[in-house]
């Protein structure tokens, strides 16, 4: 009992770590993404993301070793909140609807749109990277296998370049979501 004790105690501290460099990382990210809205990935560098994040160059260092790392970071967690609620009870058409909002509002898209443009054309054209594995990852569940899910890919591809407004989100949500292959 003693010794069960002692081990449970001994964790806490790692616990602690843990939970602040999730901290830490999570405000990186977050000052990374608003400095992004606000003068575009071109315009940025490791020390306005330190600055608007409110850690040290050391900090920042430590969880990222350069601008690049922090993009591909940002673009993974972007990837992941943008799917969280796949797995929950949504509709396909509600979570497509849902996820076609979170790209055409997004504002930090909608600099790089306006400012970094040739930068996202080649991102997006980059399909054997991991992160279309893990954008395929989200769509599978919910559209199975094939087509259809190839399909919602591409459009929602498309509104990374041409946002939608809600309505039209709404539509062709459901339009992709019902689509008979």
């Amino acid at each position: 009992m003693t010794l069960t004790l002692q081990i449970l105690d001994s964790d806490e501290p790692y616990k602690r770590q843990m939970t602040s460099y999730r901290r830490t990382r999570s405000a990186i990210l977050e000052g990374a993404k608003l400095l992004i809205a606000t003068v575009g990935l071109q315009r940025m560098n490791m020390i306005d993301i330190a600055d608007t994040s409110e850690v040290s160059r050391a900090t920042l260092y430590n969880h990222f070793r350069d601008k690049g790392s922090v993009l591909r970071a940002l673009l993974e967690s972007e990837i992941e909140r943008i799917f969280q609620f796949v797995d929950s009870d949504i509709s396909p058409e509600d979570a497509l609807l849902e996820i076609s909002r979170a790209i055409s509002s997004d504002a930090a898209l909608k600099t790089m749109r306006e400012t970094d443009s040739g930068l996202v054309t080649q991102m997006l054209a980059c399909t054997d990277d991991p992160l279309w594995q893990q954008i395929d990852g989200g769509l599978k569940p919910l559209l199975g296998e094939g087509t259809k899910s190839d399909i919602a890919r591409l459009w929602l591809i498309g509104q990374v370049l041409q946002p939608l407004s809600l309505e039209q989100s709404r539509v062709q949500s459901l339009v992709v979501a019902s689509l008979t292959l």
